[in-house]
C-alpha cells in the first residue's frame, strides 16, 4: 500500500481496476482473511481456493463498501460467507459456536442454528455492535484491542458486546427451530 496513502485511494484505484492496487489491495488483506478461510477448510489448499473465491466476490462488490466499519471486517465478513457458499455447494453444512455467553439459549436451538442462520442474525445488529461482536466472537480480540482499532474505550467495547449478545439472544428465542430443519 505503499503508494496509497489511504484504504480509500486503494479502493479507488481497485475500483477504476487498476491491477497493481488490486494486487496491494489482495497483499493487504488476504493474509487476516485466510485465517478466517483456514477454520472451514480441511487443508490449505482448500482455503487458499475459498480465500481466492472470496476475494473475486470482494473485488466484484467493492463498490459497495459505504465506509461505516472497517474495511477489513467487511472483507473478512465477505470471505466468510464465500466459505459458507462453498460449503452449501458442496452439501455440507458447517455450525458455528459462538462461546462465552452470559445466559445461555435453549440447547436446541443453538444446535440446529447454522452458520449462515447466524450470520444472517449478525447482519442484522446495528453496525457498532455488530463490528464488536463479530472481533469478539467471531475472531477472538479481547476488549483491549477491539477499543484500540475502533478508537473508543474498552467499557464502550463491553457496552456493544452485550447488546449484540442481548439482541441475538432474543432473535434466538424468538426464531421458529425445529431440530430436523435441515434434515433429509
Amino acid at each position: 500500500m505503499a503508494q496509497y496513502e489511504d484504504e480509500r485511494q486503494l479502493v479507488e484505484a481497485c475500483l477504476r481496476k487498476d491491477r497493481r492496487a488490486q494486487e496491494a489491495f489482495y497483499r493487504r488483506f488476504a493474509p487476516a482473511a485466510l485465517v478466517i478461510c483456514r477454520r472451514y477448510a480441511s487443508d490449505r489448499d482448500e482455503a487458499m481456493a475459498i480465500l481466492n473465491g472470496g476475494m473475486l466476490k470482494v473485488f466484484q462488490k467493492l463498490n459497495t463498501f459505504r465506509w461505516e466499519g472497517s474495511l477489513e471486517g467487511w472483507v473478512k465478513r465477505l470471505v466468510f460467507h464465500a466459505s459458507i457458499d462453498q460449503f452449501r455447494g458442496n452439501r455440507q453444512r458447517p455450525t458455528m459456536e459462538i462461546v462465552d455467553w452470559d445466559k445461555p439459549t435453549e440447547a436446541s436451538a443453538t444446535h440446529s442454528l447454522y452458520a449462515e442462520d447466524l450470520c444472517r442474525m449478525i447482519d442484522l445488529l446495528p453496525e457498532t455492535s455488530k463490528e464488536v461482536f463479530w472481533l469478539f466472537a467471531v475472531e477472538g480480540y479481547n476488549h483491549a484491542e477491539i477499543a484500540h482499532r475502533l478508537d473508543f474505550s474498552e467499557g464502550n467495547s463491553r457496552w456493544h458486546l452485550n447488546k449484540a449478545r442481548q439482541i441475538l439472544r432474543e432473535k434466538l428465542q424468538a426464531a421458529p427451530f425445529k431440530s430436523n430443519r435441515y434434515a433429509g
